[in-house]
């Protein structure tokens, strides 16, 4: 189980329940767009932040996201960090029917995901070294590897997203966000040489 210092924010019940089992540190709904409303919530969601700092979990779909950026304004953004899910399509168990994206939501994708996306987060684990072995993929190796800054840009971004099944809404702080959770610099360089292969 990963021990870390700061509380998980998360959408509903079932994310909650899903990380009870994998994760060792306090876990917060947002009981979904009821938290734009819910003074309380907000207060309580900057507290928590103010004191241990807070890691954002939320689907990879576009409510998710929403959910995200509503945070983003809401809290010190020194005091979040971001782990991101990679879009999957599917429909968890124990729904009748799927989301209108077809995705898997964080109760729906699996353990290793969940925990490979929060190592590779920046979270404070507690009781293990930090996993910095890898280096951070930065703003520079985005622009080195044409993925930022050059005129084919845009394509290659939208093109990678889809390969990785990301968000093609990310926009380039998300996307060198998400990358940096999910991947190495070295497997996202092994990544675009396989993408170029197939062209």
């Amino acid at each position: 189980m990963l021990k870390i210092k700061e509380a998980i924010i998360v959408e509903g019940r079932y994310d909650k329940i899903k990380l009870k089992g994998l994760i060792d540190a306090p876990i917060i709904e947002t009981n979904g767009f009821r938290v734009f409303s819910d003074k309380e919530k907000q207060n309580l969601i900057r507290q928590i932040a103010d004191t241990r700092g807070i890691l954002i979990l939320t689907d990879s779909d576009g409510a998710g996201f929403v959910i995200r950026n509503f945070l983003k304004g809401t809290v010190d953004k020194s005091k979040i960090k971001h782990c991101y899910i990679p879009q999957i399509a599917g429909k968890e168990k124990r729904k009748a029917k799927g989301g209108k994206e077809g995705l898997l939501g964080v109760e729906g994708v699996s353990d290793e995901v969940i925990i490979k996306a929060i190592r590779n987060s920046g979270a404070t684990l507690i009781g293990e070294k930090s996993n910095n072995s890898n280096k951070e993929i930065t703003k520079a190796d985005l622009f080195t590897l044409g993925l930022t800054g050059t005129t084919n840009a845009e394509k290659n971004r939208q093109t990678l997203l889809k390969y990785l099944n990301l968000p093609k809404y990310l926009s380039t702080n998300a996307f060198l966000t998400a990358l940096n959770c999910l991947y190495s610099l070295k497997e996202l360089n092994d990544v675009i040489n396989e993408i170029k292969s197939k062209m």
